[in-house]
């Protein structure tokens, strides 16, 4: 991010505090049941939402990460990490609304290119991933 322009070192960091924001909402919103689901669920999200909470761990799992990793990307700390650790929930979220409920859609699309823009502006942190030791 150190060769970033002055504007778009502020792009990104409004685009990665927006993306920390709704984790941040979505998983307390879960974790605490502050909304019950509709009733009027489509089968579908129904089955998957039952798969989920049959696990007994799987939705809290993720809400917990979630929360984790938007409380780290709102507060700047650890981005690099972050955006590593929720790219498959936030691949997932996708694939979900593509295959499952498209009304959210615009949403996981928004967290997938995010997701992705932060990979890329923190591609150096990673390149020693990619070496042989």
């Amino acid at each position: 991010m150190r060769n970033l322009s002055k504007p778009l070192k502020i792009v990104v960091i409004v685009l990665r505090s927006l993306m920390g924001l709704i984790f941040i909402a979505s998983s307390v919103v879960v974790l605490f049941g502050l909304v019950e689901p509709p009733e009027d669920m489509p089968e579908r999200v129904k089955t998957f939402q039952a798969g989920m909470e049959a696990t007994g761990y799987m939705l809290y799992l993720i809400k917990i990460v979630e929360l984790l990793c938007g409380i780290l990307l709102v507060s700047g700390l650890y981005v690099a990490l972050s955006a590593v650790i929720i790219f498959p929930i936030t691949l997932n979220i996708f694939l979900y609304h593509v295959f499952v409920l498209p009304d959210g859609l615009p949403v996981a699309i928004f967290l997938l290119a995010v997701n992705l823009i932060l990979a890329y502006v923190h591609r150096e942190s990673y390149r020693p991933l990619f070496q042989r030791s």
